[in-house]
């Protein structure tokens, strides 16, 4: 019997790479989605492999594994949650709402069904950061009422929520926090930097830069994060919380920079003001994951940056 696996958010864009991976290494697939953020043409491609199901749904919705035919998954991969802040800020009651009734839901299916149940949490946890780079063990620095705390603190409920649940129930539970992540199938109109600052190179658009451009960020291809995810699940007797990403860092201004240069662009930069509670650095100690885990990300940024132009080209 193939292993069988639940990914929530199954359409957005990490969760569409996960899909991908887990149906490439034989996996039985449900995908489950409401289409909120992700995009249908992420899985597109999965659609006739008899190894996928789609179950259009919103998770802040019980599921009942008796009318769903559950049977046999033993994986479940939490990632429904809104991540871009153009999202989560228009859209903050569901983003909320996701990480706190949604992730219950999940792991109450995980209950019922003695699966593992890995949650995809966030670097903003630590929010604007007084520690750099920031570990597992620092507890962060959140505006629980500031424009990001939608996202933010949603985060910091759904990990509690989930280290609870593995003490009472004794289900299998993993958190991992992801740091930026970029790569194809991200939406041009994600809002975030990567994609927003390709668009604008490939238009001929002015590059938008909030602040003085000096802050800075950990960038991480996806295959590394999916790499990460998948070591994560297969890790017996660990349940994080663990950093996934890169950390390599890089200025706003210079991505500007070395994007424009990519793309062959003509475009310039154009300064707007910094958004409140936006970090001024974000870098992973991934020191953990090394050690537990063995990642390592393998994609250099240049390299991921070509991949990700070509995609968003054609």
């Amino acid at each position: 019997m193939p292993n069988k696996a639940i990914v929530t958010g199954g359409a957005g864009f990490i969760g569409s790479h996960l899909c991908e991976r887990l149906l490439g290494s034989g996996y039985e697939v449900i995908c489950i989605d409401n289409f909120i953020t992700g995009d249908r043409s992420n899985i597109e491609e999965f659609l006739d492999n008899e190894n996928f199901r789609l179950i259009e749904h919103d998770i802040t919705q019980p599921l009942i594994p008796e009318g769903l035919d559950f049977h046999g998954v033993k994986e479940i991969y939490n990632l429904a949650c809104p991540a871009s802040p153009v999202d989560y800020q228009n859209i903050p009651l569901e983003t909320l709402w996701v990480s706190a009734a949604g992730t219950k839901n999940m792991l109450d299916l995980a209950v019922e069904l003695k699966a593992k149940f890995l949650h995809t949490s966030t670097s903003e946890v630590y929010g604007d950061p007084l520690e750099h780079p920031q570990r597992e063990s620092y507890w962060g620095n959140v505006n629980c009422m500031g424009p990001r705390s939608c996202y933010d603190e949603g985060k910091r409920f759904g990990e509690s929520l989930i280290s609870n649940y593995a003490h009472k129930y004794g289900v299998s539970t993993k958190i991992i926090r992801i740091f930026n992540t970029y790569g194809p199938k991200m939406r041009a109109n994600d809002g975030r930097v990567i994609p927003n600052f390709i668009t604008q190179a490939l238009e001929g658009k002015p590059i938008t830069v909030y602040g003085d451009g000096y802050q800075t960020r950990s960038f991480c291809y996806v295959s590394d994060m999916v790499d990460g995810i998948t070591a994560m699940i297969g890790r017996e007797r660990f349940a994080g919380p663990v950093n996934l990403g890169n950390p390599e860092e890089y200025s706003i201004k210079a991505l500007a920079e070395k994007i424009v240069e990519l793309t062959g662009s003509k475009s310039k930069v154009s300064y707007k003001d910094l958004p409140q509670d936006d970090p001024k650095v974000r870098r992973p100690d991934i020191s953990l994951a090394k050690e537990k885990l063995g990642f390592s990300p393998k994609v250099g940024f240049e390299e991921g940056l070509k991949k990700t132009i070509e995609w968003f080209s054609s």
